[in-house]
């Protein structure tokens, strides 16, 4: 059972804020908060990143749209489901989802709904991840991506899906969360 007993106010109470880095891709404010006991955390650290983005795309077919790309972090190639940046201009994360499906693999179209939110660490990170569900999406067009991103696009069966995770092959956490989810609500695994 959840417990639903919360304190009134649990919120800490930033006393300094300061901005060390701002670049696009990596935005870092250190803090000076108090917290509710009156501790006081004199260096806390914040990461800044706009709202992301994943989508399950699963093609009329029953194949699912991955891409494989390389990780400069982790230093290997890794596959994954499409993902991206929700962009300023998007009226939304759905229209951000759709968008990315579109331009990192040239598949769009299908029945759309979100699936999850998620958040990387939500003690540092000020962002969500919204997850969609896209189910009978199609290739429209080529892929059209952008100079930093180099992508394979591989449809795979619900076998080979279930085999990379059950393989630990899904690295991305934000990625692998939303697979298990759906094998889980559908009795796949």
């Amino acid at each position: 059972m959840i417990n639903k007993k919360v304190r009134e106010n649990p919120k800490w109470k930033v006393l300094e804020s300061e901005y060390l880095h701002r670049r696009p891709w990596l935005t870092v404010r250190k803090e000076r908060v108090l917290l509710p006991n009156g501790n006081v955390i004199p260096e806390y650290y914040v990461l800044e990143y706009p709202d992301w983005v994943n989508v399950i795309a699963i093609t009329k077919e029953n194949l699912f749209v991955f891409v494989t790309q390389y990780r400069h972090g982790l230093g290997e190639v890794s596959h994954e489901i499409c993902a991206g940046v929700c962009e300023k201009e998007d009226a939304s994360p759905l229209v951000s989802a759709q968008r990315e499906l579109l331009e990192e693999t040239g598949y769009g179209n299908g029945e759309w709904r979100e699936f999850m939110t998620l958040c990387a660490n939500s003690s540092t990170h000020t962002n969500l991840t919204h997850c969609f569900l896209a189910v009978g999406v199609e290739k429209v067009s080529e892929q059209h991506l952008e100079d930093s991103e180099d992508l394979t696009v591989q449809l795979l069966t619900l076998e080979e899906v279930k085999a990379l995770l059950k393989s630990d092959a899904v690295k991305q956490s934000l990625m692998a969360a939303p697979l298990w989810k759906y094998m889980a609500e559908n009795k796949l695994i």
